[in-house]
């Protein structure tokens, strides 16, 4: 399987959210939404971390190119 997009992991994520919020899934179901959102989760987190992180580089060799 393809590793999903940040937009397309954030959406299932917003998802499984929903689905426990609504509180009808049985208790099997909700763990394995509450697994998968975890993952999501963490590839999301990682994703933002990793950007925010290309975003400061950015910004320092901007501030370094200022004369």
């Amino acid at each position: 399987m393809a590793e999903p997009t940040f937009e397309e992991a954030q959406a299932e994520l917003e998802q499984i959210v929903a689905r426990l919020e609504q509180g009808q899934a049985s208790l099997d179901e909700a763990i394995k939404l509450w697994e998968r959102g975890e993952e999501l989760y963490t590839f999301c987190r990682a994703r933002l971390d990793a950007a925010e992180g290309k975003v400061e580089e950015l910004a320092r060799r901007v501030e370094q190119a200022r004369p």
